[in-house]
């Protein structure tokens, strides 16, 4: 197939005739401006694209765009030097499918600023089943380990540990050398939890105190709930523990006190994947493909689907019904 021909690609509008997204037939030049065109072979299903995919949340700033949050890929033609045809590389985040066509197609053109080379430990399907939300949960852990966490401050909560971030932190942090507690709404889950790293799992209960400091029990941890679960994580924080922020999948209140701030030394990091430097996404992506690479990637992709199946994993998602990661193989 050459990419001069048309494509397939998952497009989405908003117009006249309403929001609504599905597959289309494009050419190279409908597509957003690049100096790198890679032949698309896997993406990934976040939470974003499902917001973005059904008009559920604002995602788009502009339409119409092909959806698609992450890709990974080969490139078939560039006109910066530092990418040659055949060459292996991917991209999460940098405005795909937010201010750009994203990966939910045959043929994607990217910027070369945002296109990092494929570390050698990864396969490409690797690289999607970490996608964005391996990539935020390990920038988490370098934006905590920056600011001098260590394993000997107590075990990492992680809130939301069935999700896609929550898994792949969950394994991670325990290859980083770090004791896991996950936190889950859903007990049916687990042995799946303690499979992939954690060494307790906790109900929800665990973060339902209210007072503006309780006993230390956590060194520190990730968060993708927000709102109330967020402060009792902070209340239980060891001192100069870090929690990272990276969700709000309950609230996007926070109601607390500064107490854990000014009594006990704790930092609240906030973990802004998308718009992450150049410098800092190299980093990252370099630890997960080396030191840091989750054990148990097979068991936390639990599904693989076409561009055709993604209406329903979009919705089985906003339902809460998701589990780890879906990849999605482009044909």
């Amino acid at each position: 197939m050459s990419h001069t021909a048309p494509f397939t690609a998952f497009r989405i509008h908003n117009d006249d005739a309403g929001y609504r997204s599905g597959l289309e037939s494009l050419g190279l030049d409908q597509l957003s401006p690049g100096e790198v065109v890679i032949r698309a072979r896997w993406s990934s299903v976040n939470y974003k694209d499902a917001l973005a995919g059904t008009g559920k949340g604002k995602i788009l700033r502009r339409f119409p765009l092909v959806g698609g949050i992450d890709v990974a890929g080969e490139v078939v033609a560039s006109t910066d030097p530092a990418f040659r045809e055949g060459d292996q590389v991917l991209t999460t985040g940098c405005g795909l499918s937010e201010t750009r066509d994203g990966g939910y197609s045959q043929y994607v053109r990217l910027e070369s600023k945002w296109v990092i080379p494929l570390p050698a430990a990864l396969s490409l399907r690797e690289a999607m089943v970490l996608g964005t939300a391996g990539f935020t949960a390990a920038l988490a852990l370098l934006r905590m380990t920056d600011n001098r966490q260590t394993p000997a401050h107590g075990p990492l909560a992680v809130t939301g540990a069935t999700g896609g971030v929550g898994s792949l932190a969950v394994d991670i942090f325990s290859r980083a050398g770090f004791e896991v507690h996950a936190i889950s709404g859903k007990a049916e889950a687990a042995d799946y939890l303690t499979a992939i790293g954690a060494s307790q799992v906790l109900g929800r209960d665990a973060l339902a105190t209210t007072r503006p400091m309780e006993s230390a029990r956590f060194g520190g941890g990730l968060d993708n709930v927000g709102g109330s679960m967020l402060t009792s994580l902070l209340a239980q924080t060891a001192p100069y523990g870090n929690v990272a922020s990276a969700g709000l999948a309950a609230s996007g209140a926070l109601d607390m006190t500064v107490m854990p701030f000014i009594i006990r030394g704790v930092s609240l990091l906030g973990v802004a994947s998308a718009g992450t430097a150049r410098d800092i996404r190299e980093q990252v992506w370099q630890r997960l493909g080396s030191d840091w690479k989750p054990r148990h990637l097979d068991r936390i992709c639990t599904r693989e689907v076409a561009l055709d199946e993604l209406p329903g994993v979009f919705s089985t998602m906003l339902d809460g019904k998701s589990f780890g990661r879906t990849v999605v193989r482009i044909d």
